[in-house]
């Protein structure tokens, strides 16, 4: 009887809807803040609650606050005692030119900048402020109840947040989006209220960089009831410790990335023990070691970008450039992991590339938000390199040398490393660069995606311990994670302790394409290890699939498959009424042709002629034709129209002139010289071709 494969991981998930709550940060150096709250034209009655919520923090999280509405406050010395200016609902013009250098140069000093909503209604004639604030009011509806939605919940202004927050503001539209020079954190839902001038990417609240300095604006707090609110109150604190260059955060532009990871698991595996709990669109670690892969997808060169926090000294990381995986260890062992880890040597610790190369120590440290808060790396691979970024400063750059773990092809995975190790992870997002990422040539054999009768069985001379065994008569596996394009060879390596039998290579499926197939001799027993090798047909189009077939009884194990491939195959196209030379032929006029036209009127006997294709190396023939004639034969013909016959393609009837299907041909020989086609039928219009294609 055979066994039975068992999971040996399940994720955990679970569905809530308001965020877990943020650990306190620990407490900042004694600093100082400056609001300043002017007004040239319309004034916020809001003005002195947000004031007052500002004093608030500043006397619950160690800084001082001074409120001034007097422009004349700005001035070097003065500024340079603040680590951030809040700008709280400003409007019109309130710095004079001087005051506004002075400004300018506390920002690329270093300074730190805080919006309120109306600072977006403030010096529209100055061109540094625009750039600061990240965009300008336009216009607003009147006040109502909205759903903001939280994108990035790593700064430490939107962390506390769920993924929606519902409340009631005055909800400003801007005269351009912030999105192509700022880091967006939240946006309106404008299907939630009426009044939304910005379509479906409405940005509300953003952060940036600006020179040496931090800019922080939110569009929200129009209403006196709005500085009440807890989690505002929450989304302004983190928004001063950012700007203050307390709170760490990657707040350059980001775009072109697609989230593998903001909730939902699919395309998501766990191997090995352990899982993670799925909570509030965040995971985090439960036990093992074991590890969640993304194995909907391997990738090439990319930028992965997530958001990951630990509560004390904890232990996790994250998994690059393996290959299907058989345990955990296999993907430390064939790829390489950057750590997440607060205390072990400087090679294993954060930002490091486990055991490999240790993160600029420095600079690190410089970058980290402390245990509790949330952080965010960046994992820049190019090729074999790879670059860490934390909380978008650079702090490791390293580069692979050893083929076993090649970073040019394979999955990611994030670590769940042991009970008490507790990491979580959000927002998972990747962009890849450069194209797809290079074809998976070699697979473990029991890493199948899909297989009939066959189970894993342990062997210690096997890689990684294990094969695909059990295999008798009739049993199949699919690999889904290695393509047979282009495959020209096949590589397995096999033991047998009894009759040995046949492997058939196939494409697409169990009853796919045969490619070629390879038989599989007695070894001398189970852990007695040979390789075995055919050549294959090169015209899979699909995934690998092998079936077994031989006498009774267990046949054969296969530990590893390894395909090889030739040159892709180069493909021609040309229009039919592209002829350089014919005989009878004339163009035709088809609406659904492409172009609109064919090489038509052909009867039995013309001929045409393709300069512009030479035959040497031509392995298939397709044309797209229509008939609503007596249809006939296309002779593939090498140098003349009576040269040497490659091969033929009969032609059927297709209903009418406007009608259209494809048919091919395997070519024989390899003769040099132009193409023709040579057309043979009964009397009068045989077919129309639209066009010609050569594989070779």
């Amino acid at each position: 009887m055979k066994r039975l494969r068992l999971a040996v991981a399940t994720l955990v998930a679970a569905a809530a809807v308001l965020a877990v709550p943020t650990a306190a940060h620990a407490a900042d150096p004694a600093y100082q803040v400056l609001v300043f709250s002017k007004t040239a034209g319309f004034r916020h009655d809001s003005i002195p609650q947000g004031i007052q919520l500002v004093r608030d923090l500043g006397a619950a999280n160690n800084f001082t606050v001074t409120a001034t509405e007097d422009a004349n406050f700005f001035t070097a010395a003065n500024l340079a005692n603040f680590k951030a200016v809040v700008f709280m609902s400003t409007t019109g013009d309130v710095l004079n030119a001087a005051q506004q250098t002075v400004f300018e140069n506390y920002i690329n000093g270093g300074g730190g900048y805080v919006g309120v909503h109306a600072a977006a209604d403030t010096e529209y004639d100055w061109p540094f402020y625009g750039q600061l604030v990240g965009g300008y009011f336009n216009s607003h509806p009147a006040i109502q109840t909205a759903t903001v939605r939280t994108e990035d919940r790593s700064h430490a202004a939107t962390a506390h947040l769920g993924p929606t927050w519902s409340r009631s503001d005055e909800w400003y539209n801007y005269r351009t989006n912030p999105r192509t020079v700022a880091k967006v954190l939240q946006n309106l839902d404008e299907g939630s209220y009426t009044g939304g001038g910005m379509g479906a990417d409405h940005p509300i609240t953003w952060c940036k960089t600006q020179s040496n300095g931090r800019s922080f604006y939110t569009g929200l707090g129009h209403t006196q009831a709005s500085y009440a609110e807890a989690a505002f109150r929450t989304l302004l604190l983190g928004g001063i410790r950012y700007a203050a260059g307390w709170a760490k955060q990657d707040c350059r532009v980001e775009s072109g990335y697609t989230t593998i990871y903001n909730g939902s698991t699919t395309g998501w595996t766990q191997n090995g023990p352990g899982s993670f709990t799925n909570t509030n669109n965040t995971l985090t670690s439960v036990g093992g070691m074991g590890m969640l892969w993304y194995s909907a997808k391997q990738y090439g060169s990319y930028s992965l970008k997530l958001d990951w926090t630990m509560p004390g000294d904890d232990n996790s990381g994250i998994l690059l450039g393996f290959p299907t995986p058989t345990d955990p260890q296999s993907a430390i062992n064939q790829g390489h992991e950057v750590q997440i880890d607060a205390t072990d040597t400087a090679d294993k610790t954060t930002g490091s590339i486990y055991g490999f190369k240790s993160a600029d120590v420095a600079a690190r440290d410089a970058a980290l938000n402390p245990p509790g808060a949330w952080n965010t790396y960046e994992l820049l691979v190019e090729g074999e390199r790879v670059r860490v970024y934390l909380n978008g400063r650079q702090i490791n750059d390293f580069t692979n040398t050893d083929p076993a773990r090649s970073l040019t092809s394979g999955y990611i995975g994030i670590q769940n490393h042991g009970t008490g190790d507790d990491v979580s992870f959000r927002n998972i997002r990747i962009k890849e660069l450069g194209g797809p990422p290079p074809t998976q040539n070699t697979a473990e054999g029991e890493a199948f995606t899909s297989q009939s009768g066959v189970q894993t069985a342990g062997h210690a001379a096997a890689s990684g311990g294990l094969t695909v065994g059990y295999i008798d008569n009739g049993d199949w596996a699919g690999y889904s994670t290695l393509s047979t394009v282009n495959a020209t060879g096949f590589t397995a390596r096999i033991s047998s302790g009894g009759p040995g039998g046949t492997v058939t290579i196939r494409s697409g499926s169990q009853t796919g394409p045969v490619l070629g197939t390879v038989a599989i001799p007695n070894t001398g027993s189970w852990d007695t290890f040979q390789n075995v090798t055919t050549t294959l047909n090169g015209t899979g189009t699909g995934a690998l699939f092998l079936t077994f077939t031989g006498g009774a009884g267990a046949l054969f194990d296969i530990d590893t498959i390894t395909l090889t491939r030739g040159t892709p195959p180069q493909t021609i196209t040309v229009e039919g009424e592209a002829w350089s030379a014919q005989s009878g032929v004339t163009n035709a006029t088809h609406g659904p042709a492409s172009g609109g036209l064919t090489a038509g009127h052909i009867e039995n006997g013309d001929w045409t002629a393709y300069s512009q294709v030479n035959t040497s190396g031509a392995k298939t023939a397709s044309v797209r034709f229509s008939s609503a004639g007596s249809g006939g034969t296309v002779q593939i013909r090498s140098g003349s129209q009576t040269g040497t016959l490659l091969g033929s393609i009969p032609l059927i009837n297709t209903g009418s002139w406007d009608t259209f299907q494809s048919r091919s041909t395997n070519l024989t020989g390899n003769v040099s010289g132009t193409l023709y086609l040579v057309f043979v039928g009964g009397a009068g219009n045989l077919f129309d071709i639209d066009t010609v294609t050569i594989t070779k």
